[in-house]
C-alpha cells in the first residue's frame, strides 16, 4: 500500500479521493470539495490517500495540525474513510500509521478524531487502534 499527500489542483483529488470520500460524507459535491480545500488549505487542511496494490484509491484522510490550549499541538483527522470494498483489509491501520508518524515528526502531543455516536464499527476499530474517548463533542446547529 502506498500513502501520498495530495495537494489543491491534484487531478487526483476528484479522481481518486473523493468517491472514497463520499462514503463517508456523501454531502459533499466535487465543487463544494474544491471549495473547502481552497479554503482549509490555510487553514492547514491536507488530504492523504492510500492506494492499494492494484492502484485504485482505497482510503482518504482529511488532517491538519492545530494549537489548542488544552492540548497544545495536536493532528486532528476530519475525516478517515476505507472504501468499502477494502474494509478490514488494514487500510484504516495503515492510513492512522501514517498520520501518527506525521504527528509525531509535527512534535504533536496527540492524534485527535471525532466520530459521529452512529458509527459503532469505526469506534470498535479505533479502540483496537488504542485509541480512547477522552471527551465529549457538543455541537449546535446554525444554518
Amino acid at each position: 500500500m502506498k500513502i501520498i499527500d495530495l495537494e489543491p489542483g491534484d487531478p487526483r483529488l476528484t479522481a481518486d479521493l473523493l468517491p472514497v470520500l463520499l462514503e463517508l460524507r456523501p454531502h459533499l459535491t466535487e465543487d463544494l470539495f474544491h471549495a473547502i480545500y481552497a479554503e482549509g488549505h490555510s487553514q492547514g487542511l491536507r488530504f492523504s490517500a492510500a492506494y492499494g496494490d492494484d492502484g485504485a484509491c482505497v482510503g482518504a484522510a482529511g488532517w491538519r495540525i492545530v494549537a489548542t490550549t488544552f492540548q497544545v499541538r495536536k493532528l486532528y483527522v476530519d475525516d478517515l474513510v476505507t472504501a468499502g470494498a477494502a474494509r478490514s483489509t488494514g487500510v484504516g491501520h495503515a492510513l492512522l500509521s501514517h498520520l501518527e508518524q506525521r504527528a509525531r515528526a509535527a512534535d504533536c502531543a496527540v492524534l485527535n478524531l471525532d466520530s459521529g455516536t452512529q458509527r459503532t464499527d469505526a469506534h470498535r476499530f479505533y479502540f483496537r487502534e488504542r485509541m480512547a474517548v477522552t471527551a465529549f463533542n457538543f455541537a449546535k446547529p446554525l444554518l
